[in-house]
């Protein structure tokens, strides 16, 4: 009881000095300054902010808000493959790149572009898989992929993906957080400030990963400018799922929680006091922390499926693996998780060394997801949660047709170099045309011909399928409504059913 004295003595002195002459002097010069500013512009916010009870509405109850129509998902799972996979030995196939293999690339191809790595005149690059149509969908496929022709029919493509990033950090923060600039807040926070969490012992947001973090870090998964109880939870597939979810031996589940009921009341004078939206968030999340200890052992042990299942994902008990990542966002969706994101790192595929060789470590990653997402897809079907949950698969950008040179020399093994131009994504399950394509490339892969989309674009179908207008899903932030799309955006209704 020792460490709640010492609390209680904290929250009494900070009282007391805030009531001191001094304190009003040091802190509040520029307080006052700001109170007389803000009377005169009357910019920042409406007359509504001024009211302790939009201080409140800030923290929205984990319930969430009515969508705008009919959501046809409730449910996301993100597969990123961290590094941007080639999309010229997966899903988007030219013979004509065959043709020219070894060919030095036409200047034409390289004027006014932007490469990460690419300087000189490079070579063209043929394409390093066989491809096939699968399917009723006759949709192509790589060898790389064979899992994944057993499911090609569930998934619809999007073939022409544009981003104005070619570097991986910025294009990941432009991926999950509509900018490719530190601040905003992620696509999973959007979707659980919209649409809260289903099940209250569980986070509405979790990330996973696999092989390693993700270059932007994990700002990619935070909540920006929302409050910070939006933000994604990363649990672990190796080890404790989340860092000191064990209490201290001698440490009694009662005794935590008059431990959290204690904190929390200080916590709730605190907000009565200085109506401070971060300080109910911090009471929800003591809460749910609380109530984690629980709900997550349970939920991330995947030793308890049968031997079948694990199986059917290839699943390495014990390992951090995507194989393992993969079973538990399907456990997460069934216990009522709004959004799984999954990070795959290890896909930049330059050909500097062998492995990241599009035909030697590029070929690994492609066995290492094949069997654990076609198996998602399938679980996910024959559960019944196909038609509710969202999938969507895809890297930052996407790789040139011409192989990597650096400093005007070839490397050692096939490669590409980073393209935003066009690349490749697909989406399956919740709302979604089955065996759709939309977009097109053209005859190289470099460029889009017809159906060249957004990441705006995308994310603005992923917030309609789960029933928001993108316009119209903001939160005022610096004296505007800021929204995940900005000022971009339209849903890609040629792949919804």
């Amino acid at each position: 009881m020792h460490k709640l004295d010492t609390l209680f003595r904290e929250q009494k002195i900070r009282q007391l000095d805030s009531t001191t002459r001094r304190h009003f002097i040091k802190e509040c010069m520029f307080g006052l300054g700001g109170v007389a500013l803000g009377g005169l512009l009357n910019s920042c916010a409406n007359s509504d902010v001024n009211k302790i009870d939009s201080v409140k509405n800030k923290i929205k109850s984990v319930m969430g808000q009515v969508p705008h129509f009919v959501p046809k998902a409730k449910s996301v799972i993100f597969l990123h493959m961290v590094g941007a996979p080639s999309q010229l030995e997966m899903f988007d196939y030219k013979p004509k790149l065959a043709e020219l293999h070894n060919e030095p690339c036409p200047q034409s191809l390289l004027e006014g572009k932007k490469f990460a790595f690419i300087r000189g005149v490079p070579n063209m690059l043929g394409p390093q898989a066989k491809f096939s149509r699968e399917g009723a969908s006759e949709n192509w496929v790589s060898d790389n992929l064979p899992h994944f022709k057993k499911i090609i029919d569930e998934v619809a493509f999007l073939k022409a993906v544009k981003t104005d990033q070619f570097n991986h950090g910025p294009a990941q923060l432009l991926m999950h957080t509509g900018s490719p600039r530190l601040g905003r807040a992620s696509l999973g926070s959007w979707v659980t400030y919209g649409l809260g969490s289903i099940e209250k012992n569980l986070p509405g947001f979790v990330v996973l990963t696999s092989g390693g973090t993700p270059d932007a870090g994990k700002s990619i998964w935070g909540s920006g400018f929302l409050p910070s109880i939006y933000q994604g939870v990363q649990c672990r597939s190796k080890g404790d799922p989340v860092l000191y979810l064990k209490d201290p031996n001698g440490f009694s589940r009662n005794l935590k929680n008059k431990m959290i009921e204690s904190i929390n009341s200080i916590n709730q004078n605190e907000f009565l006091e200085y109506n401070d939206p971060e300080v109910l968030t911090r009471i929800k999340q003591y809460e749910m922390a609380f109530k984690m200890q629980v709900s997550v052992p349970e939920v991330m042990d995947i030793n308890s499926e049968p031997n079948y299942i694990k199986e059917m994902y290839g699943v390495n008990v014990g390992r951090e693996s995507f194989a393992n990542n993969c079973l538990l966002a399907r456990k997460m969706i069934e216990e009522g998780v709004r959004f799984v994101q999954l990070y795959d790192w290890g896909w930049d595929s330059h050909g500097d060394q062998q492995s990241n060789a599009l035909n030697h470590g590029f070929r690994d990653k492609c066995n290492q997801i094949d069997r654990p997402i076609s198996a998602l897809i399938q679980d996910l079907k024959q559960r019944g949660l196909l038609d509710e949950t969202l999938i969507v698969w895809g890297g930052e950008f996407g790789r040139t047709p011409m192989q990597e040179t650096r400093e005007g020399k070839i490397n050692k093994y096939m490669g590409r170099d980073h393209q935003g131009d066009a690349f490749t994504m697909w989406m399956a399950g919740g709302g979604i045309k089955k065996g759709a394509v939309h977009g097109r490339t053209d005859e190289i892969g470099y460029s889009a011909v017809e159906g060249s989309v957004s990441v705006h674009d995308v994310q603005a179908t992923i917030l309609h399928l789960l029933g928001f207008d993108h316009e119209q899903l903001t939160y005022d932030y610096q004296g505007r409504p800021i929204r995940l799309t900005d000022v971009h955006g339209e849903v890609i209704n040629a792949i919804v059913a």
